[in-house]
């Protein structure tokens, strides 16, 4: 409770007690016993309830987020031209009076759900785009008095400045925006793009009309029912495409793996086959290499060995005698007859 609504309160008993005085006053006088006491209580009263009344009506109390205009009889126009920020403040009684304005954002929502909109019941702004569908938006606008053209605005649209202005204003932009885009491009690509535009363009307006818009709020975007129907076709089909694409894809990597494991094992074979190939051809290059080391090994006397060896493997010594000829002619002999 502040100073001004006390001093009313004060004032109010005052008054009370004054009209009580006077009815103990025609009581006593009816009766016809004295009044003289209670004449000078009234009186007291009266200029206390006088003085406490005035004083009440002329002291005002500014919160502090509020904004007061004041409407008074004697200035030219009706209205002074300085608005009285918060605090404590002085005004002529019954002269003048305070109109009090928000300092706070306030917001406005226009919305098709039951309990979030300012007006009951369906109140989305109903836009018909580009291409000819028809949609209907929720939107928010958030805004405030302008503390420095509130007397303006007080002069303009009083206190109705919410559903002379704001309201109207914020549907009409909405739907003239919304008229130059396409449906598909509301709801995708050119949305943020839309909201941009919208908030520029109300900011414009508002600032024109002694307010500050501080924000824009897209909440939401519904199509008819027979487009809704359309999009969901067409969604169910566009999923049903990428499906199919999908199995497609899936069996083209199948058909490459397998490809690919093929191609692998074909490989392996070759290269088996070459490495076959090279062992033959190494080996064969050693028995080669080997004859020839060998074939370049071979004496006279080597051969006598290894046929003396290949007649009787396990002898060790053979005794001849001297002057006789061997029963077989040995491996390189001259001598090849018997005596």
């Amino acid at each position: 409770m502040n100073i001004s609504s006390l001093l009313q309160g004060i004032a109010s008993f005052a008054w009370i007690g004054f009209i009580g005085i006077l009815v103990a006053m025609s009581v006593r006088a009816s009766r016809k016993e004295s009044v003289k006491g209670l004449r000078t209580a009234a009186v007291v009263l009266l200029i206390a309830a006088a003085v406490l009344t005035s004083v009440g009506a002329g002291i005002v109390f500014v919160e502090p987020d509020e904004l007061a205009v004041v409407v008074t009889v004697l200035g030219q126009g009706g209205i002074r031209p300085d608005p009285l920020e918060s605090g404590l403040h002085w005004i002529i009684p019954f002269a003048e009076r305070v109109e009090r304005f928000p300092k706070l954002n306030q917001t406005y929502t226009m919305s098709s759900a039951l309990d979030e909109g300012i007006t009951e019941g369906d109140d989305s702004i109903q836009v018909r785009t580009k291409d000819g569908q028809q949609v209907f938006i929720d939107a928010s606008v958030i805004y405030a008095v302008d503390p420095v053209k509130v007397v303006s605005l007080y002069g303009t649209w009083r206190s109705n400045y919410e559903d002379g202005l704001v309201r109207p204003q914020a549907r009409g932009v909405i739907r003239d925006v919304a008229s130059q885009y396409g449906v598909e491009e509301i709801v995708s690509s050119k949305r943020a793009e839309m909201e941009q535009l919208i908030s520029e363009e109300l900011m414009q307006v508002f600032a024109e009309n002694n307010l500050i818009m501080r924000d824009f709020v897209l909440r939401n975007i519904r199509f008819s029912d027979e487009y809704a129907a359309a999009v969901e076709q067409k969604q169910i089909a566009e999923q049903q495409a990428q499906q199919a694409a999908f199995v497609v894809e899936q069996k083209k990597q199948e058909a490459e793996q397998a490809r690919q494991i093929a191609q692998g094992q074909a490989d392996a074979a070759v290269i088996a086959a070459q490495g076959a190939a090279e062992a033959r051809l190494i080996q064969a290059r050693a028995e080669a290499e080997a004859n020839r080391l060998l074939a370049e090994s071979l004496t006279p006397e080597l051969i006598q060995y290894q046929y003396i060896l290949n007649l009787a493997p396990g002898v060790e010594t053979i005794f001849i005698p001297s002057d006789q000829q061997f029963i077989l002619p040995l491996p390189g002999s001259s001598n090849n007859t018997l005596p």
